[in-house]
């Protein structure tokens, strides 16, 4: 699932390309991925592209006060083409769920792999009007997102650090993926509970949580959408690495299996050596 850093890429990418263009037409190949019906999909003919810009986990494509808001998803991606076809887009023979064509013929298709749809778009004056962006809790990276700020969000939470760090109402941005890397930079285990963590726990946490999607955020710049995926890939540290070494300690980084994802860890860094169990109904090392 694309998360903070590679948005983030993806959101520079477009930018840099739509500077200067304006929309020629909005294509759907999967009607279902388009969640408003107001403004419809032609207003955005002829409009010019005022920017690109990132919500949480949302790409925000401003036409001249009209906002294309995509969520990618687990499986959906942007793949840029310099010249796009000019075939009709045909329902449910391609990975294609949505064709934005610009005046120079050139564009980018949103696409989602697999037989689970949940890539979702909207068209909107307002990116309030998004429900999920309207939920959003504040972005890791922001200036006014300080450490007080940070503790202040742990504070009384009997919730596990993990899914505190992945909940978009909390910390917007972070998923799956980065959740587990932060968490290895600051040693803390996946399930400790968030208002357990002493004031040094939550200092180190804030300054990892920080550091880590900075790194990410600037090894995403400047990257073409179609390497983004690898490069996450190659930056991870214990994420999608089971049964690698850890490049810290050199124990075997392990994981935890839960019905539709996992997480990765490593036990000499984060559990005091001890292996969290790997079914749900366990008491977890805390």
């Amino acid at each position: 699932m694309p998360e903070m850093p590679e948005v983030q890429g993806l959101v520079d990418f477009l930018d840099e390309r739509l500077d200067g263009l304006a929309v020629e037409s909005l294509e759907l190949a999967s009607f279902s991925v388009l969640k408003t019906f107001d403004p419809p999909p032609q207003a955005l003919a002829g409009a010019p592209v005022d920017g690109v810009h990132r919500h949480g986990k949302f790409i925000d494509v401003d036409c001249d006060g009209i906002h294309l808001v995509v969520h990618l998803a687990r499986a959906g991606w942007i793949r840029w083409s310099d010249e796009l076809p000019r075939t009709v887009l045909r329902p449910g023979k391609s990975p294609i769920a949505l064709r934005v064509r610009l005046v120079d013929g050139s564009g980018f298709d949103v696409t989602e792999a697999g037989t689970k749809k949940s890539l979702a778009a909207y068209l909107v004056r307002d990116v309030q009007d998004v429900p999920g962006i309207a939920r959003l809790g504040p972005d890791p990276l922001a200036e006014d997102f300080t450490r007080d700020v940070f503790a202040a969000l742990l504070a009384g939470r009997t919730t596990q650090i993990k899914g505190v760090l992945r909940d978009q109402s909390l910390i917007a941005g972070v998923g799956n993926a980065y959740s587990d890397e932060v968490l290895h930079v600051a040693r803390l285990s996946p399930f400790a509970k968030a208002a357990s963590l002493t004031d040094e726990q939550v200092h180190t946490l804030y300054a990892a949580l920080r550091s880590t999607l900075s790194d990410a955020v600037a090894a995403a710049s400047g990257k073409p959408a179609k390497e983004l995926k690898d490069a996450k890939r190659a930056g991870m540290r214990v994420h999608g690495r089971t049964g690698e070494a850890c490049p810290e300690c050199g124990d075997v980084v392990r994981e935890v299996s839960f019905a539709d994802r996992s997480l990765q860890y490593c036990a000499t860094c984060q559990t005091g050596g001890t292996p969290l169990a790997d079914r749900r109904t366990s008491k977890f090392l805390r």
